[in-house]
């Protein structure tokens, strides 16, 4: 006759709180590393933007594409601060 397997593993609250703090660290890391990521795209918009206006391509009409990159890029630098 068999016998079933009833071993539960059971974490206490030390090692909870260990795994839960494990956990939210690597949700920042992560939040952070996309971060990075969108403000390479935003200094990249920026950088295109700049050149298109330079070389005419851009008129002064459009300058709120522009606009909102830099928004977007002081937005993210802001939550870098937190």
């Amino acid at each position: 006759m068999a016998t079933e397997n009833t071993n539960i593993r059971s974490c206490d609250d030390k090692e909870k709180e260990k795994l839960l703090l494990l956990h939210s660290a690597e949700l920042l890391e992560n939040i952070s590393q996309s971060k990075e990521k969108y403000r390479k795209i935003i200094q990249a918009g920026i950088t295109q933007w700049v050149k298109d206006f330079q070389s005419g391509h851009i008129k002064v009409n459009t300058v709120e594409d522009l606009k909102k990159l830099i928004e977007l890029d002081i937005q993210l630098q802001k939550d870098e601060e937190i």
